[in-house]
């Protein structure tokens, strides 16, 4: 699912303001703690989308994106969505889900 989060405040360069960002817990896990794991997704530049962590999402109508974008898997982190969450924008598709889960696979050395 893609969210608009408040990021707001940060720390050194972490990824900051009023963005879109996708939930990376499962469903069981959502529904019964209020702390979720997300990543945030920012603009596509050339530069970000030669990172392998970085992947690139099409705006669509169903993921509620404007532009092309990227989602910043090194960016992850755990938000506290009753204080946190701003909207709900739409939903990615499962093959790119699996694209996430694999850069996030790298991100924390999960093989």
């Amino acid at each position: 699912m893609v969210l608009d989060v408040n990021l707001d405040p940060t720390l050194g360069s972490e990824t900051g303001k009023i963005r879109p960002c996708i939930i990376v817990t499962n469903d069981v896990y959502n529904q019964r703690v209020p702390v979720i794991q997300v990543v945030p997704i920012t603009a596509w530049s050339a530069k970000k989308a030669k990172i392998a962590t970085n992947i690139e999402i099409n705006a669509t109508r169903s993921n509620g994106l404007s532009k092309k974008s990227v989602a910043d898997c090194l960016q992850t982190r755990p938000i506290d969505y009753r204080h946190r969450l701003v909207g709900i924008r739409g939903k990615l598709t499962h093959k790119k889900m699996n694209e996430i889960d694999q850069a996030l696979t790298i991100v924390f050395e999960l093989n």
